[in-house]
């Protein structure tokens, strides 16, 4: 099995489609909210609820039941079917 660094969140925001965020090691990383489903189709009102959770390891929007790792949007394992048809275009 190989080795996946721990990714951590101190701070996110959604901005203009786009997932912010702030990460504990200094860096910053922004992803599309077209990348997942649930938040393409989210109003901005509902994208700004935007949490961290597991101590900045997730994002989660309570509203939209959506959870996403912050490991996985900052080392691009988006969801497969969305992001083929984005990267298509």
């Amino acid at each position: 099995m190989a080795y996946e660094p721990v990714i951590v969140a101190k701070k996110a925001a959604v901005r203009n489609g786009m997932v912010h965020l702030w990460l504990a090691d200094g860096s910053t990383h922004a992803f599309p909210v077209a990348y997942y489903p649930r938040l393409a189709k989210a109003t901005a009102t509902a994208l700004a609820k935007v949490k961290l959770r597991l101590a900045g390891k997730a994002l989660r929007w309570d509203n939209l039941d959506e959870d996403i790792w912050v490991g996985h949007a900052v080392t691009g394992k988006y969801p497969k079917a969305e992001a083929a048809r984005l990267t298509a275009a």
